[in-house]
């Protein structure tokens, strides 16, 4: 395997040469290779990762979440403190920050960005993130009020995502919907110079800034531009980090990600408390998928372990539950009632649920046959996940049929009730987040695809979102995540790694993955030449 990676790597880089530009080494700027570009980058437009990953390196949050994406760390926020009640969030906002045309920036600029992201009137999609707002104020000129209706106890961390981002009003009203297209000004270590979509983002060092979270050992920024480029085919993007023509990734090949550990100069290093998840969720009121038999079948039929090992290449992890162990409030009880790979225990389950094989190996009961459709995006994983699953599932007498869409229709594919299953990649930072997503009837249809209404799941997680107490939340979701376990409504499947790969120009490079962000805010960056 590692010969023919490496021979697949010598051929790519030859076949690139002539597909990438060259680029002569210098000083500047940094290049970074992604395979996506985002649609815009207005922070409260978009829920893309692609706008993420740069949104962080354009403009500040209030707080920052730090490497073990657990601890909430100061951000445009030196201090704050949170009433007893956990309704009222006092603020101390910096002085010193100033935006990348150098006008200070003010208690009136983070009044301003955070209605603006949680006001209805402004249709964000993002803007349930702020919580049960009843006003945003300043008191005096460096004192934020954030006062809610009711506690939210995931407030904090939905501060630090970037559709919280502090925007400058003046260019915001000056550029009306192309703000964030043809323009930005933030409080980030680097500032918008050039976008050319589909093609790269140019961003120039931001002058004045010095106050990066102390996450960072220099909270400035030691890189005088940075340029994102767009390459969306894996082999040209492997083979120029490969050649050097790019420097740094986080949108490797798994394949290629060994072999790039055995070239001299070469970093590859993993976060290990990445939070990306793969996951299939079932309809739970589709013929076929509303058995619990079926959907636990599907969950012990489904080598989990191969398809980590296989589509990711021993790079991924398998999910132990419905959540990844790394994010606040996992709950390892409830992980331990999913269900384990035994193929032999599913088709037994199927018997004792009515379910027999029928003249061509797929099961039938009451003239109903075992067959069930699974939508998701064609990516480079999907597929092979999907069809991976597929083979393991008819083994038992379960038919699954895939369909799979570009992006550009899947969403809102994914939007109708044409299928009975739905394959699905998604970041998150807390499980009262991923579980109130997905989970909760208003939800339904869609993010909640799988049409799960229940008053208790709707309880559980009403508590664990307005409790002020730690314990208390954390035992509400250890409740939600047994129940749904127990349910059977996920196939979870694999954790998505996250490798940072920068060629021996780069220094500093350190996997972060805030939202999909491999580099956050850029910050300890530096080059050698």
């Amino acid at each position: 395997m590692l010969k023919l990676s490496t021979l697949l790597l010598a051929g790519a880089a030859a076949a690139s040469f002539a597909a990438v530009p060259a680029v002569a080494q210098q000083k500047a700027p940094l290049s970074i290779l992604r395979v996506i570009d985002a649609d815009n980058y207005d922070p409260i437009r978009t829920t893309a990762t692609a706008a993420a990953e740069v949104m962080y390196m354009l403009a500040d949050t209030l707080v920052t979440v730090d490497f073990d994406m657990k601890t909430i760390k100061p951000g445009l926020a030196e201090s704050w403190t949170v009433s007893p009640e956990g309704t009222t969030y006092t603020f101390k906002i910096r002085k010193d920050v100033k935006f990348c045309d150098g006008r200070p920036m003010t208690i009136d600029d983070v009044v301003y960005s955070l209605k603006r992201w949680t006001d209805p009137a402004n249709k964000s999609p993002v803007s349930f993130r702020g919580g049960p707002v009843k006003d945003i104020r300043a008191d005096g000129d460096s004192t934020l009020i954030y006062e809610l209706k009711e506690p939210y106890s995931d407030l904090m961390f939905q501060l630090a995502l970037s559709f919280a981002s502090v925007v400058d009003k003046a260019i915001v009203e000056k550029l009306g919907p192309n703000f964030g297209v043809q323009g930005f000004n933030g409080t980030g270590p680097y500032c918008w110079s050039k976008w050319t979509p589909r093609q790269e983002l140019v961003l120039k060092k931001n002058p004045h800034y010095s106050w990066g979270p102390p996450i960072y050992k220099d909270p400035k920024p030691q890189i005088d531009e940075i340029v994102w480029k767009v390459i969306p085919e894996s082999n040209t993007l492997m083979a120029a980090i490969q050649a050097k023509q790019a420097d740094v990734t986080y949108y490797m090949p798994y394949i290629a990600l060994d072999t790039m550990q055995r070239i001299p100069g070469m970093t590859v290093q993993r976060q290990e408390n990445y939070i990306y998840d793969v996951f299939m969720g079932f309809k739970v009121d589709k013929p076929v998928a509303s058995d619990k038999a079926i959907r636990e079948a599907a969950n012990m039929a489904t080598n989990k372990e191969a398809i980590a090992k296989a589509i990711f290449f021993g790079k991924g992890q398998t999910l132990p539950s419905l959540l990844n162990p790394a994010v606040v409030d996992y709950d390892k009880s409830s992980a331990d009632k999913m269900p384990k790979y035994d193929p032999a225990g599913a088709a037994k389950l199927l018997d004792a649920a009515g379910w027999k094989p029928g003249s061509d190996g797929i099961r039938e009961k009451d003239g109903q046959k075992a067959t069930f459709t699974v939508y998701g995006i064609r990516n480079d994983s999907n597929p092979r996940i999907a069809e991976a699953m597929q083979a393991d599932l008819r083994k038992v007498g379960i038919d699954m049929k895939i369909q799979l869409w570009d992006a550009t229709v899947a969403w809102g594919k994914l939007a109708t009730q044409e299928f009975d299953a739905f394959l699905m990649s998604y970041p998150y930072v807390t499980a009262t987040e991923a579980m109130s997503l997905y989970f909760r009837s208003q939800q339904a249809p869609t993010p909640n695809r799988m049409n799960w209404k229940d008053p208790k799941t709707d309880e559980l997680l009403k508590a664990a979102s307005m409790a002020t107490d730690a314990d208390k939340r954390k035992q509400a979701l250890a409740e939600v995540q047994t129940q749904l376990t127990e349910a059977n409504v996920w196939v979870p499947l694999v954790s998505q790694p996250l490798w940072v790969v920068a060629t021996d120009r780069v220094e500093g490079a350190r996997a972060h993955g805030l939202y999909g962000a491999g580099l956050y805010k850029g910050l300890d960056l530096k080059l050698k030449r």
